[in-house]
């Protein structure tokens, strides 16, 4: 049974972007556990682990919805951390344009999936894209202080297809493969 999720894949661009932010915080000597930026998205909705008789229910699901949303502008703005910068755990970039669509989005898979049995999120989706993960205080002041201080280039994308990927964990990482796609019209 594939782990799967669902979400909206980045430009090479912005993928660059991204690198180049990553490179600038790992200036602090903090233990992060930085995201490949190349398998940096949008996610939507983690699914977990599905069945393959379930997945082509859930295709069904994304090929619906993507005739009811069209594509739209995702436009990337500032940096930030869960729970908050000051005590970073995951860091992040925020959406600036387009984090209202993508949360339109997440509601109707919420909707549509939930026909299949997935259980809704109790927490309202906040659209970001995660960069690394907080292993540790070291060096924490000098990631929070770059944190405060980095700005972000303007980087701004075309959002127009829903991917379902399977996530296969390796001791490298994640590898991430395209299992279905759905264009927004």
């Amino acid at each position: 049974m594939p782990r799967t999720f669902i979400a909206l894949e980045l430009t090479e661009e912005i993928h660059q972007q991204l690198a180049q932010i990553q490179d600038e915080l790992k200036k602090s000597g903090a233990d992060v556990k930085w995201v490949k930026p190349s398998g940096i998205h949008l996610t939507l909705k983690f699914l977990g682990n599905v069945s393959l008789e379930l997945i082509k229910e859930i295709k069904q699901v994304l090929n619906q919805l993507a005739k009811e949303h069209q594509g739209f502008e995702l436009t990337i703005s500032q940096l930030g951390a869960f729970p908050k910068v000051e005590y970073p755990r995951v860091i992040w970039v925020d959406i600036e344009q387009g984090k209202e669509k993508a949360t339109q989005l997440a509601q109707g898979l919420e909707k549509g999936l939930i026909n299949l049995g997935f259980l809704p999120e109790k927490r309202p989706l906040k659209p970001h894209l995660t960069l690394g993960r907080v292993r540790s205080s070291h060096n924490r002041n000098q990631l929070k202080t770059l944190l405060q201080s980095t700005t972000l280039p303007q980087a701004t994308m075309q959002a127009n297809t829903l991917t379902l990927f399977k996530s296969t964990l390796t001791p490298q990482g994640a590898i991430y493969e395209p299992l279905h796609k759905a264009k927004l019209d």
